[in-house]
């Protein structure tokens, strides 16, 4: 980044840092590194660019479906269960004590916080229902060090998303996210930890996305993820109660 901010301030006495670096006889571990950076900058664009496009892709074809199409999966769904839990030995297996007994198992492993940690890194990205893994936590650390482990996860996806926003070209968002998520980046880079709150308490799109767009935003990041750990505390309270009620 230093030879190509400083290549348009030099004299044409001095060759300028892009020539250096491209001329056949220059070798070395300073080239090598750069390589290697912009190599790896190229391809986190890509990785980081299909997954927002897998995003905007579900969003766009769920706001496309009728009534009936968007009710018809969760019902299929329960009726699954449903069967599952009345004519298999689901309900045999599937017990409070057991759930419990495989929680504290967890629980009882030393990796298990960090593995939980990056569980809602992932979580994030593929929307897998986060309140799932916030009874885990409960359940195997009990409330108050399960609430502590639950945000530190939140916070560290929120932080995996702001960042991959940051990396993607300003253009790219705006095309997939549209009109709405660019006022969504407009009024979280103009309101801060307000705006950041709101969005985390009725969100108007999909996680993933609207990390990526305030890090596209170039919103201060203390301030999203203020906003999304004040937003996000009150429903971890209340599963951490309902869990351990």
């Amino acid at each position: 980044k230093r030879f190509e901010a400083s290549s348009d301030d030099r004299t044409s006495a001095s060759a300028p840092a892009p020539q250096l670096l491209s001329s056949p006889g220059w070798e070395g571990p300073l080239a090598e590194t750069v390589r290697k950076y912009r190599t790896w900058r190229a391809r986190s664009h890509v990785l980081t660019l299909h997954a927002i496009e897998r995003c905007a892709r579900r969003t766009h074809t769920r706001s496309e479906r009728s009534v009936w199409r968007k009710l018809a999966p969760p019902l299929i769904i329960m009726l699954a269960l449903f069967l599952s839990w009345r004519y298999t030995p689901l309900a045999d297996i599937l017990t409070a004590t057991n759930v419990i007994k495989w929680s504290r198992l967890v629980g009882s492993l030393n990796w298990a916080p960090f593995a939980i940690v990056a569980a809602y890194v992932v979580a994030a990205f593929v929307m897998f229902p986060r309140p799932l893994i916030t009874l885990l936590c409960v359940i195997a650390y009990g409330p108050w060090i399960g609430v502590a482990l639950s945000m530190t996860g939140i916070v560290a996806s929120a932080l995996a998303v702001y960042w991959a926003g940051r990396a993607l070209p300003d253009s790219t968002l705006r095309e997939l996210g549209g009109e709405k998520l660019e006022r969504t980046g407009k009024t979280l880079r103009e309101h801060g930890v307000v705006a950041a709150l709101a969005v985390s308490i009725v969100p108007v799109a999909p996680f993933p996305l609207v990390g990526m767009t305030a890090g596209a935003a170039k919103v201060r990041l203390w301030h999203f993820l203020v906003g999304v750990a004040l937003g996000m505390t009150p429903g971890t309270l209340a599963t951490a109660v309902f869990t351990n009620e």
